[in-house]
C-alpha cells in the first residue's frame, strides 16, 4: 500500500457566452481557446495514458455552463469556423518563415496543432467534447463532478435558500442529462463555503466537495489530520476537502511555480499583435480590432522585452523535468506525513484551473502526461486517487464543521462583493425573491406561461454567475461583465411583470429563449 495519495483536481469552467445576435463575437474566443489550447489535449493526454496501460485517476469538474457551451451546435459550428482560420492563418505562416529557421518549425508545429485539433473535435468526439470526458468517466479513471448552475457564489445567496439550492439541484440535474448519472461530487463556485451549505448538498446526493485550505484546516474541532484526510460536516456527513498550499502553490504560480520558467512559452507574445496590421486582420474578426490569434513564437526568456525564440524540445524536456521534481516533493510529503497518520494514509488534494494547463501554461498538459506517467512507473510511494475511492476504502473520518472560506483575495470572498461589484446583490437578492414568489403561483400554467416562467429562471441564473463579479473585480472586460448583468436583471424584471400581469410578449420571449438557451430541461418549479 502507498503512504499517501494524490487527488488531481482540475476546475473547467467558463462563463456561458453565446451570441447568436451576431455573426463574429469576440468573447467566444474564450470558449474556441480552451477547446483547442486545454480540452483537447487533455483528451489526448487521457487516450495516450489508456493506450500505454497506465494506471491513473485523475477528478475534473466540467461546469454546467461549460457543458451547455460545448454541446451546443451553433458554437460547435463557430469553433469549427474559427479552426479553420487558424489553419489557413498557420499556412500563411509556413510561407512567410520559409527563411526564417528559428520559426517556420513553430508554423509547421501550430499547424499541426490546428489540424489534429480538428480531426480530433470532428472525426473522434462527434463536434462534441463531453462524449470524450463521458468515455473515460465510464472507465473510472476520470472522476468527473459537478457545479452551481452558472457557478453562482453560494454564500452571498444565504438571503435565499430556495435560490441557493436551485443552483445546486440544476447543477447535478445537468450532469447527468450529459453524463447520465448524478454526481457524487461538487466544485463549490470560488471554493466558497459557509455553515449549512452541505446539507443542500446533502439534499441533492452530493457526497464531498472542495474548499479552500483554511476551510477545513479552521474546522471545529480541529481536523486532527489537517487538510490531509477529509472531514465529515455534522448533521449531513458530506466531506469536506481542502487545498493543500504547498502542492498548489508549485503549479500555479506565476513568479514561484513551474510555468514561470523562462523556457517555456511566452503566453503574452501573439502573432495577433507582433505582426503587420494588414497581414492579420483577414484573422482578426469583424470590427478589426488586434486579438489573441493562437500562435506565439517567443519563450519567456525572462524579465526583459527582449524575448527569444521558442524552442519546443526544451520545454518539453524542462516539462518532464518539473514533473519529476513535483513528484519527489510529493514522496517527500507522505513520507513525513505517514508517521502522523495512525491507520490511514495522507491524501493530498492539488485543485487548479484546467485552462491553466494548455491556454495559459502551454506546456501544462504535457506536464501532467509525465506526472501521471511517472507515478505509475517511477515510485510506489504515493499514487493518484479519486475522492470516492479513498471514502470508500477509510469509512471511518473525523466530524468537524469547516469554516467560512473561499479562495481568491484573502480567502473570506472579498473579490465577489465589494466596492466594484457589491451594487449587483442588491438586484440579485430581489430577483430570487421574485422568482420564488413566481415558483409558488397556483394553478395549471399555460404552455406560454410555462416558457416564460422557465427563461426567468435562466435569466435570474446568469445574472448570478459569479464571473461578472470577478471581471469587475480584475478590471478586465468590465463593460461586458456589467452588460450581462444588466440585460439578465431587465430581462428577468421585464418577464416578471408580464406573468405576474398575464401579458407575455410571445415574440420577444422567443428572441430571448433563443439567444439564452441553456439549460433546455430546466423546470421552474425547482425554485419552489
Amino acid at each position: 500500500m502507498p503512504l499517501g495519495y494524490l487527488a488531481l483536481v482540475l476546475h473547467a469552467h467558463l462563463p456561458f457566452v453565446r451570441h447568436p445576435e451576431f455573426d463574429d463575437f469576440l468573447e467566444e474566443d474564450w470558449l474556441y481557446e480552451a477547446i483547442t489550447e486545454t480540452y483537447i489535449p487533455l483528451l489526448e493526454v487521457m487516450d495516450g495514458l489508456e493506450r500505454d496501460g497506465v494506471d491513473w485517476r485523475l477528478t475534473m469538474s466540467v461546469t454546467p455552463t461549460l457543458a451547455a457551451m460545448l454541446s451546443d451546435p451553433l458554437l460547435q459550428y463557430r469553433y469549427l469556423r474559427h479552426l479553420d482560420n487558424l489553419i489557413t492563418l498557420a499556412g500563411k505562416e509556413i510561407e512567410r518563415t520559409r527563411w526564417e529557421p528559428e520559426f517556420q518549425p513553430l508554423a509547421v508545429m501550430y499547424h499541426h496543432r490546428f489540424t489534429r485539433a480538428r480531426d480530433v473535435f470532428v472525426k473522434q468526439y462527434g463536434n462534441n467534447l463531453l462524449n470524450g470526458f463521458k468515455r473515460f468517466f465510464d472507465t473510472g479513471k476520470l472522476e468527473l463532478i459537478t457545479c452551481a448552475a452558472t457557478h453562482g457564489f453560494l454564500p452571498l445567496m444565504v438571503v435565499n435558500e430556495n435560490a441557493r439550492r436551485a443552483q445546486i439541484e440544476i447543477g447535478c440535474r445537468e450532469f447527468e442529462r450529459h453524463f447520465g448519472r448524478r454526481p457524487r461530487g461538487i466544485w463549490l463556485p470560488e471554493c466558497g463555503y459557509q455553515e449549512g451549505l452541505d446539507k443542500q448538498l446533502s439534499d441533492a446526493g452530493l457526497r464531498y466537495f472542495f474548499t479552500d485550505t483554511h476551510g477545513v484546516l479552521f474546522a471545529h474541532p480541529r481536523p486532527k489530520y489537517g487538510v490531509y484526510a477529509p472531514i465529515l460536516c455534522p448533521g449531513s456527513h458530506v466531506a469536506a476537502l481542502a487545498r493543500d498550499t504547498e502542492s498548489s502553490k508549485q503549479v500555479w504560480s506565476a513568479i514561484e511555480g513551474y510555468p514561470g520558467d523562462y523556457n517555456y512559452r511566452d503566453f503574452y507574445r501573439d502573432v495577433g499583435f507582433d505582426l503587420d496590421y494588414e497581414y492579420v486582420k483577414p484573422h482578426l474578426h469583424q470590427h478589426g480590432i488586434r486579438s489573441m490569434l493562437g500562435i506565439k513564437y517567443y519563450k519567456i526568456t525572462g524579465r526583459t522585452d527582449h524575448k527569444l525564440p521558442y524552442n519546443p524540445k526544451a520545454a518539453l524536456d524542462k516539462a518532464a523535468e518539473h514533473a519529476g521534481n513535483f513528484m519527489f516533493n510529493r514522496e517527500k510529503q507522505v513520507e513525513w506525513l505517514s508517521g502522523s497518520m495512525d491507520d490511514r494514509p495522507a491524501l493530498i488534494v492539488a485543485p487548479y484551473d484546467a485552462e491553466l494547463f494548455g491556454h495559459w501554461w502551454f506546456e501544462g498538459p504535457d506536464w501532467i502526461n509525465f506526472l501521471l506517467r511517472k507515478m505509475h512507473y517511477d515510485q510506489q510511494t504515493i499514487k493518484t486517487i479519486t475522492v470516492p475511492e479513498y471514502l470508500d476504502r477509510y469509512t471511518k473520518l473525523q466530524v468537524a464543521q469547516p469554516s467560512f472560506s473561499s479562495w481568491g483575495y484573502k480567502g473570506y470572498c472579498e473579490v465577489w462583493c465589494e466596492g466594484s461589484n457589491d451594487w449587483i446583490y442588491r438586484h440579485l437578492h430581489e430577483g430570487a425573491d421574485r422568482m420564488v414568489e413566481l415558483a409558488h403561483l397556483n394553478g395549471d400554467q399555460s404552455p406560454l406561461r410555462r416558457r416564460a416562467l422557465n427563461q426567468a429562471a435562466r435569466e435570474l441564473l446568469l445574472a448570478q454567475s459569479s464571473d461578472w463579479a470577478f471581471i469587475m473585480k480584475t478590471g478586465t472586460m468590465v463593460e461586458y461583465a456589467h452588460d450581462r448583468t444588466r440585460v439578465h436583471v431587465n430581462n428577468f424584471n421585464h418577464l416578471y411583470e408580464q406573468i405576474k400581469h398575464d401579458d407575455i410578449d410571445e415574440g420577444w420571449l422567443s428572441e430571448i429563449e433563443r439567444r439564452h438557451n441553456l439549460f433546455p430541461d430546466l423546470d421552474y418549479r425547482v425554485y419552489a
